[in-house]
């Protein structure tokens, strides 16, 4: 949510997919967002949005079809958006996949942790050398194989590091050492993360981002200035990764 108002502010007409609805976070995002500029005595800008369901059909072949569908009417009904962002869930799903084959650029958040580096790669005993690309690893490189098989491009992919603590520390230096290397292995970049900060969760309940926090959003005056302008540097270096692409 915070890069779809990030693009708004940039005066980029946006649209946004929600291919989870079993726990909808971004439909939930911008539903608050909505609500809350209804209170407000100026606008707010808001996506174009598009919730894909999950497919009750008892036949799988009759389920991906009709979940193909749902995805195809999603994004026709977003051709006159200069940017389509997609949710998908973390889980691998049908739905997932496909959101995976249409993406140009690819976003993967990661928590700054060794606990959570086998999303993306195999390790040594020792937690140090890597053995492989993951499971998911090796779907992304299949999903980017079959969109040139289609012919297009393989999409931009960004590796992008989460709750990252504000001190610094050998774990972390490694694991950073660790994901460039992988980055130059299997072709990612990796962003520069988002820290471990408490107005990320509370902006959620408004739909409100780093790029909407002013004076004149009266709730939020007793958050800290520092947090915020930190919080936006982040963001908006993410946002700068992902613009740098489509202005080429």
């Amino acid at each position: 949510m915070h890069l779809i108002v990030g693009l708004m502010k940039q005066g980029h007409s946006v649209g946004c997919i929600d291919l989870d609805p079993r726990q909808a976070t971004l439909t939930h995002y911008v539903q608050n967002r909505v609500r809350y500029a209804a209170t407000l005595d100026h606008a707010l800008e808001l996506p174009r949005h598009w919730l894909v369901e999950v497919s009750d059909e008892a036949d799988r072949s009759m389920a991906r079809d009709e979940e193909t569908r749902g995805l195809a009417a999603a994004i026709e009904g977003m051709q006159d958006r200069d940017y389509i962002v997609i949710d998908t869930p973390g889980s691998d799903t049908f739905l997932s996949r496909l959101g995976h084959v249409v993406a140009d650029t690819l976003i993967t958040p990661l928590n700054d942790s060794f606990l959570d580096l086998d999303v993306l790669v195999r390790l040594d005993a020792d937690g140090r050398n890597i053995l492989g690309p993951s499971a998911y690893s090796r779907t992304v490189l299949a999903r980017a194989a079959r969109r040139r098989a289609l012919g297009g491009p393989a999409p931009d992919w960004i590796v992008m590091r989460t709750r990252l603590a504000h001190l610094d520390s050998h774990n972390r230096r490694d694991l950073e050492r660790i994901l460039t290397d992988l980055g130059h292995r299997i072709g990612f970049r990796l962003a520069p993360g988002l820290s471990e900060r408490v107005v990320y969760r509370e902006l959620f309940t408004r739909g409100l981002t780093v790029f909407d926090v002013a004076d004149s959003l009266a709730p939020w005056r007793r958050l800290s200035r520092s947090s915020h302008a930190a919080a936006r540097r982040e963001v908006q270096a993410l946002l700068d990764m992902v613009a740098a692409v489509h202005s080429d």
